[in-house]
């Protein structure tokens, strides 16, 4: 469903596969919610270059579920620069009363680590 929506460029269709409190990490180490989680998928939706989704692993216990879903982005996109972003997500979805399932949390970079700033050359002073 993910992928349909994403796909379609149609960024009111995608923000219902999220509950509303839901987290998205559009960055490792950078949480995202409300306007801000929109505003992130809505910058790649922008790229105008298809994701593929391939679903690794699904885990289930009752209404909630983790996903591990391999993803990638890449094509060229609408400025006619090369695009190519990838990860392996690690999401958490919620069923609904309503039956559909929808993010809780979407990580799309699962446990890519944080880029560190680079360490500081100079000793420190105690």
């Amino acid at each position: 469903m993910f992928a349909e929506r994403f796909n379609s460029g149609d960024a009111a269709a995608l923000a219902q596969v999220y509950e509303e409190a839901a987290v998205l990490v559009s960055q490792p180490g950078a949480p995202a919610t409300g306007p801000d989680l929109h505003a992130a998928n809505g910058r790649l939706q922008k790229l105008g270059v298809p994701i593929v989704v391939r679903p690794r692993h699904v885990y289930r216990s009752g209404d909630v579920a983790l996903l591990i879903v391999d993803w990638v982005i890449d094509g060229t996109g609408r400025d006619g620069q090369t695009v190519h972003v990838e990860g392996t997500a690690t999401d958490i979805a919620r069923r609904g009363p309503d039956g559909r399932w929808r993010y809780v949390i979407d990580n799309p970079f699962g446990t890519r680590a944080q880029q560190l700033p680079p360490q500081d050359t100079e000793e420190p002073s105690f």
